[in-house]
């Protein structure tokens, strides 16, 4: 497994080259073929027995996180969210800025100096800075640049029932699966897709279907899970720890039901227990790839991952070891 290493690399959104690099690495220590294409997305070649289609797999390199917007006078840092964030999940964040990697804290005002209409309420970006320990402004600017990415620090940790703590689980999760599935040198002709900019418009996926126009996709994720108290059963869009969800709609997709029932009847046949991911909002790389050129079929299934896009997310290394199963198994009997 790839992941604890994935996850501990920097990779927003337009920003994903501490992930590429890595990818690159280790398909050069499986010994696969890969190029790079303009946009940055990595595309690698499985060379296995020909089939009737082709095939493409596909999971997202970037995370969510934060640009430099502004420096003020005290040397404290303004920023913009990239992706989908709640504001809620940020203040008290560590965080570290730019390739240097400077360390940082997300701050704002005390609770003692709010007014009674600020206490409870969640704080705008606008009223959160970060502060790196700097006094003025030319001390900040001495270490960080307008325009520098900024990603959250949050270590690996395996606890409880065989979970994952970690951030950047959607889509490392699916990153590394891609990688495993490369590892298995498995007989079968496919593309592998480790794509960018998935968090700000399924960017990457875009063009890297237009380059290898399949005839059917499989994209990996990490999704959103609702199994916390005080949800309602009919509520748990998916359950960490009831292995894959699989898509029936999202906001950019609507999947074939006849691909749906050849990927949980593979489940079945196989014992992998398997759920549907019972949303409808939110989206991934298959809203790109099914409707480039001439179309493709597409199938998604994911990790269901607790407190997703923050800096703390938690999903089953079951559910991520039964994803893999599962994307092997479709490969193989498409």
């Amino acid at each position: 497994m790839f992941l604890k290493d994935l996850t501990l690399l920097s990779g927003v959104s337009g920003c994903e080259f501490e992930v590429r690099n890595f990818i690159k690495k280790k398909l050069e220590e499986i010994g696969c073929e890969y190029k790079i294409d303009k946009l940055g997305n990595v595309i690698a070649h499985n060379k296995g027995s020909k089939n009737s289609k082709k095939i493409m797999i596909a999971a997202h390199m970037d995370e969510v996180g934060l640009m430099v917007s502004s420096i003020d006078d005290g040397g404290f840092i303004k920023f913009k969210t990239v992706g989908g964030i709640d504001n809620r999940v940020l203040n008290s964040k560590l965080v570290e800025i730019g390739e240097k990697k400077i360390p940082g804290v997300i701050g704002s005002k005390a609770i003692h100096l709010m007014s009674e209409d600020e206490r409870g309420a969640s704080i705008p970006v606008k009223s959160l800075y970060i502060d790196i320990g700097s006094s003025s402004k030319e001390s900040t600017e001495a270490k960080v640049n307008i325009g520098d990415y900024v990603t959250f620090k949050s270590d690996y940790i395996e606890f409880g029932d065989n979970l994952i703590k970690a951030k950047a689980l959607d889509d490392r999760v699916g990153c590394s699966a891609i990688l495993e599935l490369l590892s298995m040198k498995l007989d079968v002709d496919f593309y592998a897709c480790f794509t960018v900019m998935e968090e700000v418009g399924l960017i990457g996926a875009k063009v890297a279907a237009d380059l290898i126009e399949p005839d059917f996709a499989i994209v990996l994720e990490g999704t959103v899970s609702a199994d916390m108290p005080e949800v309602k059963a009919k509520d748990k869009v998916t359950v960490v720890g009831q292995g894959p969800a699989v898509s029936l709609m999202d906001a950019s997709t609507i999947y074939n039901m006849d691909d749906v029932n050849f990927v949980t009847e593979l489940a079945k046949k196989n014992n992998i227990p398997y759920q549907y991911r019972k949303g409808n909002s939110g989206g991934n790389d298959a809203g790109a790839i099914h409707t480039r050129k001439a179309g493709c079929r597409v199938v998604a299934f994911s990790v269901p991952c607790r407190y997703i896009h923050s800096p703390i997310s938690v999903a089953s290394k079951d559910d991520y070891e039964n994803v893999v199963k599962l994307a092997k198994l479709v490969i193989e009997n498409i």
